[in-house]
């Protein structure tokens, strides 16, 4: 660092933490302000840092810069196999070993016991990696919500004296995949985390992205870091160990970017819901590919990967989504909310924003075949619309919310019309009275 950067640094004006190396860049803007005295001890040094040309008579400076990051995806079918040299060619052994802790889904352990002895085998026969140890964890949305848990994690990264160059690799599904990834991202301001995403939900979106948050004063999601992970793996081999349930519900996620970006992706999974409902797996590892390449491209080349911005497009059908769960205290998978969340959102379109009536209706059908609810009775509860304004402060400024003029075509909007969403909800309500006839 500079001579520049380190006073600025000292003066706690100036700080940035990374998580991964380089590649695409993201572009920050500080503002500094300073005293007469301080300036001119500044602009003597400017001329020897040949850097920034700034009039001495100004007191107020404003910089740009980018800051690099690399996003690794590895796509494997054994990863803790026959693709175990895939994942171990993630690992930096200079200067010497790699220190490595990890944490596995409880869900994944016991639908998958062999697995704990297996993943123990691949680290200590490598000869090159160091094994901290090796932990189990609590699953789904408990984690997320329990502060002692967390605080747990943040112990045993303590207690084995990880830093910033060790390694977290996290086993799992959404869940432990946020809170663990929230204590990797907090502890030394960022230990380097491998994620392996372990159910659709994941492996289509969430393992993907650059934020990492748990569950705080009823809310979800409250305490977060943007934090882009060291690399993930996703392998279709861990996909097995799911229930139909959690296998079908990922789906509403794909379902969702696929209304966002593409009407190529909206085909395929219209015409294969089936199928995957069916557990082809030909068809559902189509279908989760096309799903995170669109997130992946999404997050680094949207310009806004930390969602500095007034909109989050990803966030489409959402805003009800977390609301539904907490109402529901978390009854509902978060794939199922999303797709009920999804549906409202695309009927309000359709009754607002001019959607297509035919893309709605395959909307619903694609929902419908991969056995996914479109409906839930805590729609019709009045508190649902406080999820508006949770949805507005986890973002900031004012509310701005995606809705979609057809496939592939995104607006952004800054109100609701309520007796529109309510006639919405009205519409799916009608709808699962009929089908449960």
């Amino acid at each position: 660092m500079g001579p520049l950067s380190r006073q600025l640094t000292r003066s706690g004006q100036w700080s940035h933490t990374t998580t991964g190396n380089s590649q695409s860049a993201y572009r920050l803007t500080r503002q500094f302000t300073f005293s007469p005295n301080s300036l001119s001890h500044l602009t003597q040094r400017l001329p020897r840092m040949g850097r920034i040309d700034i009039p001495t008579t100004n007191r107020s400076i404003n910089v740009d810069f980018q800051v690099p990051f690399r996003h690794q995806l590895r796509l494997t079918d054994d990863c803790f196999g026959t693709d175990w040299p895939i994942v171990e060619s993630l690992l930096d052994f200079e200067p010497s070993e790699a220190r490595v802790q990890v944490w596995v889904d409880g869900g994944l352990v016991a639908a998958a016991p062999l697995l704990m002895s297996q993943l123990e085998s691949c680290l200590e026969q490598s000869g090159r990696i160091k094994l901290t140890s090796l932990h189990e964890v609590v699953g789904g949305e408990q984690i997320k919500t329990s502060p002692d848990r967390v605080d747990e994690i943040f112990a045993t990264m303590n207690r084995d004296e990880l830093d910033r160059r060790s390694y977290v690799m996290v086993i799992g599904g959404g869940a432990v995949l946020d809170a663990v990834g929230y204590a990797a991202a907090i502890a030394h301001r960022g230990i380097r985390l491998i994620r392996f995403p372990t159910t659709t939900l994941a492996q289509a979106d969430s393992g993907v992205g650059v934020k990492n948050a748990v569950n705080a004063f009823g809310k979800k999601n409250w305490k977060g870091t943007f934090a882009v992970p060291w690399a993930v793996v996703n392998d279709s081999s861990l996909l097995q160990h799911l229930s139909d349930r959690d296998f079908r519900s990922g789906f509403s996620e794909a379902l969702k970017v696929s209304l966002l970006k593409s009407s190529t992706a909206f085909d395929e999974l219209y015409h294969s819901a089936a199928e995957i409902a069916a557990r082809d797996m030909d068809s559902a590892l189509s279908v989760i590919k096309s799903s995170v390449m669109m997130h992946l491209q999404h997050i680094t080349q949207g310009g806004d990967p930390f969602e500095a911005n007034e909109a989050r497009p990803l966030d489409f059908g959402h805003w009800s989504a977390h609301k539904l769960e907490s109402l529901c205290n978390y009854e509902l998978r978060h794939g199922e909310a999303v797709a009920i969340g999804v549906a409202l959102d695309v009927v309000y379109s359709s009754l607002v924003h001019g959607l297509n009536s035919t893309v709605v209706s395959q909307s619903l059908e694609t929902l419908d075949r991969l056995g996914l609810p479109t409906y839930h009775e805590l729609l019709e509860e009045r508190v649902l619309f406080e999820g508006l304004e949770e949805f507005r402060q986890h973002l900031g400024g004012r509310l701005t919310l995606t809705m979609l003029q057809d496939v592939g075509h995104m607006i952004q909007v800054h109100e609701i019309d309520y007796s529109k969403m309510k006639q919405a909800i009205q519409f799916l309500g009608e709808r699962y009275e009929r089908s449960s006839k």
